[in-house]
């Protein structure tokens, strides 16, 4: 029964299909299933919509029911936003001078409009935000100004500028002698060794700070710059503006990154120094010596490339030139000049690459081929005195040295007060001459207890004859400034003959070195060939300095004539392959009878020179009245040089010449006739003679260094009397003392016991309680930290500062203190910082325009750049210096400032110390100190130097 009913439904249904398809066709099927999918997706829509249409209905009832009404406020508020802003008034006075305001609110324009406005209109046309920016700037721009006015910047600049660059050099010339120590010269030589061993030397120095980390990670660096503008910002900012944490965090940014960040990109770039060294030297003439020197001591190869490029190039250039005539000439001493610094530069290539540079003072110590300087010149001299002192010392025979240096002490003390005594009793003034005859008994007593006495030590080996007839004249007779002449002029000999003085000291690598100091001992040349042999030594020939003058043969002068002379014509000669100039001198003499004399004679100007150095070693007042014209060598046969030269050479002969001069001076016209004589011009030196004048000359007035160290001219005749009373009888003991102690390496101007002077700031070795200018002493100290003096004896240290001393005061006079304090004044001045700002303004926004950023020079012109500041620093430093402290320890000082300033992580250390110092000085009533010492201890070698303390402290 199931299965009939199965079987009826199946069969009615399959009949209904076969009808469905018979009526509808085959693809009925799937219309009818598009039929129901498009009834459903309509089912669908319709409620979705219905469903949104009642939430709305829903959720607008809901509000009408719980909230409350909208407030009228609200209203007001918006239609007040609508209406217009009143414009904000502005003063435009930031520092209370008109020719500073001007330039500094046009830098602020220029500032907001090239860094502000041109991404702020962007989003919005409201002004009231770049209004609000500019007044706060101007806010923070008068409380700065403000601030400036209240502080005195003289202390500032004055010392602790000095002190801040003294003591950077410190560091640095540290972390050179411990790379110099390290016997890997590959660790020398790196770059990074050196900035490990420079911080290191500033963490032992200053303790407590490091600036490692913000000088080398650029992180580092802009999140110590935003700490620093956030405290600036707090104190110059009112405090509604600074509690704006928008305004405060983007002033914060722009000062940080977009001011200081660039600033000191800038400043401590190698090459913008280098450039600004050039810049701020620029009326100084070239140098050629110094030059030259640079050359041959560089050993960067590729600051030699670079010239030696640059030479090639104007070769290539002169050769390309069509000229004729005159031309001619001029372009061939041009391109020999030329093709001199060339085979200079291939010459230093060539020994830098092959390996093979030789140390000049061991080369000249193993040659032997030295110039000869009497000892009677190495006793006057401060450098030679100096490395002479250290051989007696090294040989033990001081005790002969302090003897003579003391008794040259005693006789210009004995002379000067005898001279007193004597004017004294010319002007018929009281001083009774038993008081002066006793204090100079005194003396001599002292010098002869200190030195030939029984109980003396260390006592000098004299024969017993001497000692007792020197005994016997202190004991019966009044003392002379000459009583110890003959034993004096004995040990004088002794130092002379004994081998083991004088004669072994011409021998020692002491007496190389002097000659180095003294710019005596040039380089070794090499042959052409490939083994780079040495062929000679270029020293100075051997042969003993005769400083005096030749004996004139010009038979008698008739001094009654009058002599006229003057440089009528100039030419260019060329003498077996040397070109030079020769000037024609029309020489007249007018005589007693009415005859008058011409004659025509022919001079160098190395004539001149020699002709110059012989008078004022002759008749020393000359020096500081006749100023020859200096020496030039490249393009020095130009026709402007040559023609300018022969204006300069008249002047001095028409000076040389005055009647007035002739009359005061009667001795000079021996001199004068053998000079404008028709003859060849005998010259009384040599070019090694007028080279060891150069240093000895200039210097004999003033380098008697036992006299400058007792002199001591009495303010008035009533003082000095008891001003003697109170030196002369400890004169010699003090004498004795010092030269004695000159055997400790000791700085001279420390007087505070518990200061070791090389892991402190300089300016802590100036003693507060002595009463002297702050300025001159600190000049001075960093003097010593530039040249290295603590190389030096005590005794000579002191006297070249004295020398120096004297040196600047013979520039400035005895106000040096008020000379820097007005030129401080005047840097500070509202013209000079009206002017700052003007080269500021003009500088980044040139005819208003913000200049582009130049790009980056090319390595060769870089390279040319150092060559150019080195000469220019070297050619700067004046002859007396040299004198003073010796040319190769001056040389070595300039080339290492020049050195610091070319690692700009060292120079981004200097500027950062400048900064916090200009800071300290503007809020003297907060704590910057403790400030920076957080900021900058946060660098890893604080914590491990404060370890290290901690672990030696607990030994």
């Amino acid at each position: 029964m199931f299965a009939e009913a199965s079987l009826s439904v199946w069969g009615w249904g399959g009949l209904g299909v076969v009808l469905f398809l018979i009526s509808f066709g085959p693809f009925a099927i799937f219309y009818l299933a598009f039929y129901i999918l498009c009834f459903i997706g309509g089912g669908f829509v319709v409620l979705l919509l219905f469903g949104k249409t009642n939430s709305e209905k829903h959720l607008e009832r809901c509000e009408h029911s719980y909230l409350p009404p909208t407030q009228a406020g609200i209203m007001k508020v918006l239609e007040e936003m609508k209406c217009e802003s009143k414009p904000i008034k502005i003063d435009r006075r930031l520092t209370g001078s008109n020719i500073i305001d001007e330039p500094l609110q046009q830098v602020i324009q220029f500032a907001l409009r090239d860094y502000i406005q041109y991404w702020y209109y962007t989003l919005s046309d409201d002004e009231t935000f770049l209004l609000e920016i500019r007044q706060t700037v101007q806010n923070a721009l008068v409380e700065f100004s403000t601030r400036s006015k209240e502080v005195d910047w003289q202390p500032y600049f004055t010392t602790r500028l000095v002190d801040d660059f003294a003591t950077h050099l410190r560091v640095f010339r540290k972390a050179q002698e411990r790379l110099n120590e390290r016997e890997d010269p590959k660790q020398r030589d790196a770059p990074d060794e050196l900035l490990d061993s420079f911080f290191e030397a500033e963490v032992e120095m200053e303790r407590k700070i490091c600036r490692d980390m913000v000088c080398t990670s650029r992180k580092d660096e802009e999140g110590y710059l935003r700490d620093l503008c956030e405290v600036l910002l707090y104190l110059l900012l009112p405090p509604g503006d600074f509690h704006n944490k928008n305004m405060r965090y983007f002033l914060r940014e722009v000062l940080a990154r977009g001011v200081l960040l660039p600033l000191i990109n800038q400043l401590s770039d190698p090459d913008y120094i280098n450039q600004f060294i050039i810049w701020m030297i620029r009326d100084s003439s070239c140098d050629y010596e110094a030059f030259l020197n640079i050359l041959k001591l560089t050993d960067k190869p590729a600051e030699l490339e670079a010239v030696k490029d640059k030479v090639l190039e104007e070769l290539q250039f002169l050769r390309s030139l069509d000229t004729a005539g005159d031309h001619i000439s001029v372009i061939k001493n041009q391109m020999n000049s030329l093709l001199f610094v060339k085979k200079v530069c291939e010459t230093r290539i060539q020994r830098l690459q092959s390996g093979k540079e030789v140390d000049t003072l061991k080369l000249a110590a193993n040659f032997g081929k030295l110039c000869v300087i009497p000892l009677e010149h190495i006793l006057v001299h401060n450098i030679a005195l100096q490395f002479f002192m250290d051989y007696m010392q090294h040989m033990g025979g001081q005790a002969v040295l302090f003897f003579w240096l003391t008794v040259e002490g005693y006789r210009v003390t004995a002379q000067q007060q005898l001279e007193v005594l004597q004017s004294s009793q010319r002007d018929g003034k009281n001083q009774s001459s038993q008081t002066t005859k006793g204090l100079l008994r005194a003396a001599a007593l002292g010098v002869y207890d200190q030195y030939l006495s029984e109980k003396a030590s260390p006592r000098v080996q004299v024969d017993e004859t001497s000692a007792a007839r020197l005994e016997q004249k202190l004991s019966k007779e009044d003392p002379t400034p000459e009583i110890f002449d003959e034993i004096q002029r004995k040990m004088y000999d002794l130092m002379l003959k004994d081998e083991r003085y004088y004669p072994s000291f011409k021998q020692h690598p002491l007496y190389v070195r002097m000659l180095a100091e003294l710019d005596m001992l040039k380089e070794p040349s090499y042959r052409g060939s490939e083994d780079g042999d040495l062929e000679s030594f270029n020293g100075s020939p051997t042969g003993s300095i005769n400083l005096s003058l030749d004996d004139l043969s010009s038979g008698s002068v008739d001094e009654s004539a009058q002599l006229h002379a003057f440089i009528s014509d100039t030419g260019v000669c060329n003498d077996h392959g040397k070109t030079y100039a020769l000037y024609t001198i029309t020489v007249i003499r007018k005589n007693s009878d009415g005859s008058e004399d011409i004659w025509k004679t022919y001079r160098r100007y190395s004539d001149f020179h020699d002709f110059h150095m012989r008078i004022t070693e002759q008749f020393e007042s000359l020096a500081a009245i006749l100023k020859l014209p200096g020496k030039k060598t490249f393009n020095n046969m130009d026709r402007e040089f040559l023609e300018k030269r022969k204006k300069d050479l008249n002047s001095y002969l028409q000076l040389l010449l005055n009647p007035e001069m002739m009359k005061a001076c009667s001795m000079l016209i021996p001199y004068v006739y053998d000079f404008l004589e028709n003859k060849a011009y005998s010259k009384g030196k040599g070019d090694f003679a007028r080279k060891m004048d150069t240093f000895v000359n200039p210097l004999r007035s003033s380098m008697r260094n036992v006299s400058n160290a007792v002199k001591s001219l009495p303010d008035s005749l009533a003082e000095g009397v008891s001003k003697v009373s109170a030196d002369m009888g400890r004169v010699s003991e003090k004498l004795g003392q010092d030269i004695k102690q000159s055997i400790f390496k000791v700085p001279p101007l420390i007087s505070k016991s518990d200061i070791d002077p090389e892991h402190c700031r300089v300016s802590a070795q100036l003693d507060d309680n002595v009463d002297d200018n702050i300025p001159l002493r600190v000049m001075l100290l960093l003097m010593d930290e530039v040249f290295d003096l603590k190389e030096r004896n005590q005794w000579l240290r002191r006297n070249i500062k004295n020398l120096l001393q004297q040196l600047i005061r013979a520039t400035y006079g005895d106000t040096i203190n008020r000379k820097i304090v007005e030129h401080v004044d005047y840097m500070t001045s509202p013209e000079q910082v009206s002017d700052y700002v003007k080269r500021f303004r003009d500088s980044y926004w040139p005819n208003g325009i913000l200049a582009e950023t130049p790009p980056r020079r090319d390595k060769s012109t870089r390279m040319r750049t150092r060559v150019a500041a080195k000469t220019t620093l070297l050619g700067i430093m004046p002859d007396e210096l040299k004198h003073i402290i010796g040319a190769d320890t001056t040389r070595k000082g300039i080339l290492r400032v020049f050195d610091m300033f070319q690692h700009q992580p060292m120079n981004r250390r200097l500027v950062y110390v400048f900064l916090e110092g200009i800071l300290e000085t503007l809020f003297p009533q907060y704590k910057f100190p403790e400030l920076f010492q957080k900021l900058h201890s946060r660098s890893p070698r604080v914590l491990k130097y404060s370890k290290k303390i901690r672990s030696l402290q607990m030994r």
